[in-house]
C-alpha cells in the first residue's frame, strides 16, 4: 500500500476509534478505542471542535492547571438544550468557586463522612448476606445502588419513602449528563422532566429544614455561612443535584465495576480474601484506575495554554479522557493488568486521575471510598465465589459509565 493509502487508512482507525469511545455498543469496554487514540497523538480532533486527550501525561497537565475552566462543560456539552440543569460549584471557578466550596465543606466535613464508617459497614453487611442467602442475585439491584442511595440519602435527610423517587430522578439526570448529541429525544425529555421534578422536590425539604432544622446534611448547608454570606436557594439546589448524581449514581458504578474486575480475575480476589486488613483500601484505588465510573470532563482554555508542543488559545475546549489516561503506559506497568497491590505504601504507582486534581477534585471522595472499602471487606469475609450468569449489559451513558445489571450465582464462605 502506497504512504498515502497507509495514511487515508490510519485516519479513518482514528476517526472510527472517535466515534466508538463514546458509542454504546462500546460501553463494555472502550479500552480498545483509548489505546487507538493515545496512539494517534496527544490531542485528537473531537465533537464540538474539542480535542480529545487521552494520554496521562496531559491529561494530569490540564486537571491541575487553573488555567482551564470548568465553567463551559453545559454549554459546551448541552448548548442546544432548553434545559439548564442546576448549577453548582461544580461549574464555577474562583472566585465563587471558592466561595461555594468552601460553604459546602463546612457541612461535608471528613469528620462528618468518617461518622458514616459504622452505617456504611451495617448496611454492606446486610445486603451482602442477603445476596448469599439466594443462589443468584443482581448485584446492581441488590447491593451496587442500594447502598450508595441509602447512604447519600440518609445523609441529606431525605424520608425513606422518597429513596427510590430519589433514584429515579438521579438516573435520568444522570444520562442527561452526556453530550446532547447522543440523547435521544426521549431522553431529553426525561431529563427536563427530572430536573423538574428534582427542584420541586428538593425545594420543598430546602424549606422544610429552613423553618425545622434537623441533624441532616441540608440543615447544615442552610446553615452554612462564610463572610456573612449563605448559599442561594439556587446554590443549594445545583449543590444537592451534584451530591446526589455523584454522591450515588458514581459509587454505583465503583461498586459494580470493582465486584466484576474481582470476579473476573479470581487471583486477585483470593489475594483480597487473605488479607482484606491490609488490601481493601489500595484495591479500591485500582479499581478506580482500571475501570472508572467517570470517564470524561471538559476544560476550557481561560489563557493562552501550551501542553506537550500544542499551543491552545482562550475559547478552545479539550475533552479529558480520565478513562484513558488510566491505562496510559507511559505512567503505569501493565496498564491493562488488574493488580490490587498496585497502590500499596511504597510502590510509587501514579495517582489515577478518576477524582480529577486541582479545583475540581472530587469533594465526595472520601465517601465513596468508605462505602467501596465497606463493600469489599464484607465480600472478602463472606464470600467465597462468584460466577457470572451472563455478560452483563451495560446502560449507554458515556460520562457516568456503568452497567445495567450484574447477575451473579453467590456462594459463601
Amino acid at each position: 500500500m502506497s504512504s498515502d493509502g497507509a495514511t487515508v487508512q490510519e485516519s479513518d482507525t482514528v476517526l472510527t476509534a472517535v466515534v466508538d469511545s463514546v458509542a454504546p455498543h462500546s460501553r463494555h469496554n472502550p479500552y480498545d478505542s483509548y489505546r487507538i487514540l493515545r496512539a494517534a497523538g496527544p490531542f485528537v480532533p473531537g465533537p464540538h471542535d474539542a480535542r480529545l486527550v487521552a494520554g496521562y501525561a496531559e491529561a494530569r497537565a490540564i486537571l491541575q492547571d487553573a488555567r482551564w475552566s470548568h465553567a463551559e462543560e453545559p454549554q459546551l456539552l448541552h448548548g442546544d438544550s432548553d434545559v439548564e440543569l442546576p448549577g453548582s460549584f461544580l461549574w464555577q471557578e474562583p472566585p465563587e468557586h471558592t466561595r461555594l466550596r468552601g460553604l459546602v465543606g463546612q457541612a461535608f466535613t471528613a469528620r462528618t463522612v468518617a461518622g458514616l464508617r459504622d452505617r456504611a459497614e451495617e448496611l454492606a453487611a446486610r445486603l451482602v448476606d442477603g445476596i448469599l442467602s439466594r443462589e443468584r442475585a443482581d448485584l446492581i439491584e441488590e447491593l451496587a445502588y442500594p447502598l450508595p442511595l441509602t447512604m447519600i440519602c440518609e445523609l441529606l435527610g431525605v424520608p425513606a419513602e422518597s429513596h427510590d423517587h430519589v433514584r429515579d430522578m438521579s438516573a435520568a439526570i444522570s444520562r442527561g449528563l452526556d453530550p446532547d448529541f447522543l440523547l435521544a429525544p426521549e431522553e431529553l425529555a426525561a431529563r427536563s422532566r427530572a430536573v423538574r421534578e428534582f427542584e420541586e422536590f428538593f425545594g420543598d425539604l430546602l424549606r422544610q429544614r429552613t423553618r425545622d432544622p434537623r441533624e441532616d446534611l441540608i440543615s447544615a448547608l442552610v446553615r452554612a455561612e462564610a463572610e456573612g454570606a449563605r448559599l442561594t436557594p439556587a446554590e443549594l439546589l445545583g449543590t444537592l443535584l451534584i451530591l446526589v448524581v455523584a454522591g450515588h449514581e458514581t459509587t454505583v458504578n465503583l461498586i459494580a465495576n470493582g465486584v466484576l474486575a474481582l470476579i473476573r480475575h479470581p487471583a486477585e480476589f483470593d489475594r483480597l480474601r487473605a488479607d482484606p486488613a491490609t488490601l481493601c483500601a489500595p484495591a479500591v484505588d485500582e479499581i478506580l484506575r482500571y475501570d472508572p465510573p467517570v470517564h470524561l470532563t471538559t476544560r476550557t482554555a481561560h489563557d493562552e495554554i501550551t501542553v506537550s508542543g500544542t499551543t491552545f488559545v482562550p475559547g478552545e475546549a479539550v475533552i479529558v479522557m480520565m478513562g484513558s489516561a488510566n491505562r496510559d503506559a507511559a505512567a503505569f506497568d501493565e496498564p491493562d493488568r488488574f493488580d490490587i497491590t498496585r497502590y500499596l505504601p511504597g510502590r510509587g504507582t501514579q495517582r489515577h486521575l478518576s477524582f480529577g486534581l486541582g479545583l475540581h477534585y472530587c469533594l465526595g471522595a472520601p465517601l465513596a471510598r468508605l462505602e467501596m472499602q465497606a463493600v469489599l471487606g464484607r465480600v472478602a469475609e463472606r464470600v467465597a465465589a462468584l460466577t457470572l450468569c451472563e455478560e452483563p449489559p451495560y446502560r449507554p451513558n458515556v460520562v457516568v459509565r456503568g452497567m445495567s445489571r450484574l447477575l451473579v450465582e453467590v456462594r459463601s464462605r
